[in-house]
């Protein structure tokens, strides 16, 4: 994590909002009036899995919230947002094809809860699209159940996003991609340099081994690419 950064405590705030996920969460308020919504996770490795996703997210450019680090390891801060909506289903059809330019980076992280169970894990700030929340991203499910094989270093999200019944709001966001579309988002992806995915994840606290899936599965999405 940035050393420059103090980390977040709460316990020099005061609580002024409740959960709203299914992690047990609050919003908090600083001396100053600035609003965090910080979420508790069953373990380090699952709150450090999400700051990483969301530091990918931000190397590929994909938008997502303000991620902050934390005195307790086992929480994810945030900096607080009013949001302008929160449903896939209120999305103007430009707000949606914001959303679908960051598709591969969703399919890159293997984030399959990138348009949310009930399709609110995409947001409008401002006129922005942002993902709300990565928990769902790199070794672990939404819930927190780990992926194991099922996340590896072929990018089957790119037809799984798309096509999965069981994953309505991911189909009615990304089905119509055109190929020109999805031809942009990969490159999104394969533009990155290897040094720089690995010096991200070893530097947020990630793993080697992590850094090393990361590039493989950004060759995958080359290739693929090349057959598009």
């Amino acid at each position: 994590m940035n050393s420059e950064i103090v980390p977040i405590d709460i316990s020099c705030m005061e609580r002024v909002g409740g959960q709203l996920g299914s992690n047990p969460a609050g919003i908090y308020s600083d001396s100053d009036g600035q609003k965090y919504y910080v979420k508790t996770l069953e373990s380090p490795m699952h709150a450090r899995n999400e700051f990483l996703a969301a530091k990918l997210y931000q190397l590929a450019g994909a938008p997502v919230l303000n991620y902050l680090p934390s005195i307790d390891p086992c929480q994810i801060v945030t900096r607080w947002v009013e949001l302008d909506k929160k449903q896939i289903s209120r999305f103007s059809e430009s707000e949606r094809r914001q959303a679908q330019r960051w598709f591969a980076v969703h399919a890159w992280t293997a984030n399959w809860d990138a348009a949310g169970f009930d399709g609110d894990n995409q947001g409008v700030v401002n006129g922005k699209v942002l993902t709300l929340d990565v928990g769902g991203a790199l070794d672990f499910r939404a819930h927190g159940a780990p992926k194991g094989k099922a996340f590896g270093t072929r990018v089957e999200e790119l037809n799984v996003l798309r096509n999965d019944q069981d994953n309505p709001h991911a189909i009615k966001l990304f089905s119509d991609i055109t190929p020109e579309q999805l031809h942009c988002s990969i490159q999104s992806v394969t533009k990155i340099s290897d040094e720089k995915i690995s010096d991200v994840i070893v530097e947020n606290g990630g793993s080697k081994e992590l850094a090393d899936k990361m590039i493989a599965r950004k060759e995958d999405m080359s290739f693929r690419l090349k057959t598009l």
